[in-house]
C-alpha cells in the first residue's frame, strides 16, 4: 500500500482530514516519483541482464546448487532458479514504484521460507541470488538511485533470512 493510500485509509478510519504531517509525507512521495519510476524502468529494461549476471554470480559462489543433486542442477532446474530471481526482481520494482514494501510482502514474501524449505531449496542461496541482483542493478544506476533500490532488495533478502 502506497503512502498515499495508507494516509487516506488512516484518515478515513478516524473520519478526519489528512494531517499536515501526512500531507508532507505525500508531498515527499510525489516529489520522489520521477526517481522511483526511473529506477523501475532501468530495472525492467535490464531484467534479463540482471537475472543472468546474478545467476552466474550465485552459481560461482554456490556450485553445490548447480552440481548433481543440487536444486538448480540441469538446464530445466537452472531455468527455474533464474525464473525465481526474475520474480523477485519484479517484486522489487513493485516496491520501488509504490515507495513501500507492502506489495513485496503481500505478493511474494509471505510463506516463502516454508515453500523453499518444503522443496528442499536452500533459502540462503535464493537470498544470495537476490543480493547478487542488487549488486548488478547498482552498476546500472546512479549511486543515489542504487541506494533507493537497494533497500527493497535488502528487504527481500531480510525476509528470507
Amino acid at each position: 500500500m502506497s503512502i498515499v493510500t495508507k494516509a487516506i485509509v488512516n484518515a478515513d478510519a478516524e473520519a478526519r482530514y489528512l494531517s499536515p504531517g501526512e500531507l508532507d509525507r505525500i508531498k515527499g512521495f510525489v516529489a520522489g516519483g520521477a526517481q522511483r519510476l526511473r529506477i523501475a524502468q532501468v530495472l525492467t529494461e535490464n531484467r534479463e541482464r540482471i537475472v543472468k549476471q546474478a545467476g552466474d554470480q550465485l552459481f560461482q559462489k554456490r556450485p553445490d546448487v548447480v552440481s548433481p543433486g543440487g536444486n538448480a542442477y540441469g538446464q530445466e532446474m537452472t531455468a527455474t532458479c533464474l525464473r525465481d530471481l526474475d520474480y523477485y526482481l519484479r517484486l522489487v520494482t513493485y516496491g520501488i514504484v509504490s515507495g513501500d514494501v507492502t506489495a513485496i510482502e503481500e505478493i511474494g514474501i509471505v510463506g516463502v521460507r516454508e515453500m523453499y524449505k518444503s522443496l528442499g531449496t536452500p533459502i540462503d542461496a535464493v537470498a544470495g541470488g537476490v543480493a547478487a541482483m542488487k549488486n548488478v542493478a547498482a552498476t546500472l544506476l546512479s549511486a543515489e538511485d542504487a541506494g533507493e533500490a537497494g533497500s527493497y532488495f535488502d528487504y527481500v533478502v531480510g525476509a528470507m533470512g
